[in-house]
């Protein structure tokens, strides 16, 4: 089992002259489930090298047991100093991919022809693909083989509208995620603010915010366990 694991490299929030990047929770939740099913991982990110953390994500309140475990694992912390270059990926060589939220990915990812090209050849090659929070975001260029928007009828999730106004930027992030997957057609539910909710439907999964992570994880090792060549 080998997933592959897409970090933003943007890290610059807006005008604001503040500091964005992948929300911390959202990569070490995920990692270590991914670790203890087992899973071969590759981190990457479209600049390659180290992927900007945002430092609101490592402020004691949003420390978990996780992200405290992440940051002291050499073995971890190396993987994330050397990601690979997104242009270098293919699918071929990973049986899913996974993609931690945070501001970041608002900017450059989900414009990135890179992400679009992979997250359309796993899907079209029956593997799954899950975001969280932000992440959904990503999906914003990506099509169907029939050139609909990849979400078109399909059930999804992502950071709320009513949780971007409350961390006060829903005037500054170029996209609200729960608006753009509305307009093209997506089937958006969504839980109580801050609380675990993941939805799937086929090979695409969705989780709502950070406490979503280790649920959206959990879903994508249960497709693969349940989907595992015989």
């Amino acid at each position: 089992m080998h997933i592959l694991i897409v970090l933003t490299s943007h890290d610059t929030l807006g005008d604001t002259g503040r500091k964005t990047g992948f929300w911390l929770e959202e990569l070490a939740a995920p990692y270590y489930a991914f670790k203890a099913a087992g899973a071969q991982l590759t981190l990457a990110s479209p600049k390659g090298g180290q992927p900007p953390l945002d430092p609101k994500s490592n402020e004691p309140d949003f420390q978990t047991e996780d992200t405290r475990r992440f940051e002291a694992d050499a073995e971890a912390m190396t993987a994330l100093a050397q990601s690979v270059p997104l242009h270098s990926v293919s699918q071929d060589t990973y049986d899913a991919v996974f993609y931690p939220g945070g501001h970041g990915p608002l900017w450059d990812l989900a414009e990135d022809p890179d992400s679009v090209r992979l997250i359309e050849s796993t899907l079209h090659a029956g593997k799954p693909v899950a975001l969280v929070c932000h992440a959904p975001g990503v999906l914003r260029q990506v099509k169907q083989a029939d050139g609909r928007p990849l979400v078109a009828g399909k059930q999804v999730t992502g950071f709320s509208n009513t949780e971007e106004a409350a961390v006060g930027l829903t005037n500054i992030v170029p996209f609200l995620v729960e608006d753009m997957l509305n307009s093209q057609g997506g089937l958006f539910t969504k839980g109580a603010d801050w609380q675990p909710y993941v939805v799937t439907d086929g090979l695409l999964m969705t989780g709502q915010n950070p406490a979503s992570s280790a649920m959206a994880a959990e879903a994508l090792v249960h497709w693969l366990q349940a989907n595992r060549p015989s």
